[in-house]
């Protein structure tokens, strides 16, 4: 196989000579999965609870831990990312 003239090969030799990636990549890449899991439970309740919502929008991380959550820093900045425009809109 070969891809815009590299063959298998090439390519092999030209992904390991790569450097390794940052510990912060790794490890954001390895909370992914969870992270991605918490927001599948999370997300419908924030748009079917309208006191959660409230909570979550006064003090996310607090009503996350009543909801039993870890509020985990890479959940609530993900929340925060997906919940932003909602916020903006008011």
């Amino acid at each position: 196989m070969t891809i815009r003239g590299y063959d298998e090969l090439q390519l092999a030799d030209l992904i390991g000579a790569l450097p390794p990636a940052p510990d912060s990549w790794v490890d954001a890449a390895r909370e992914l999965p969870r992270t991605l899991r918490e927001l599948d439970e999370v997300l419908p309740r924030i748009e079917q609870d309208e006191d959660f919502r409230r909570q979550a929008s006064l003090d996310l991380e607090r009503a996350l831990e009543q909801a039993g959550v870890e509020a985990r820093p890479e959940l609530v900045d993900a929340l925060r990312r997906r919940l932003a425009p909602d916020v903006e809109r008011g």
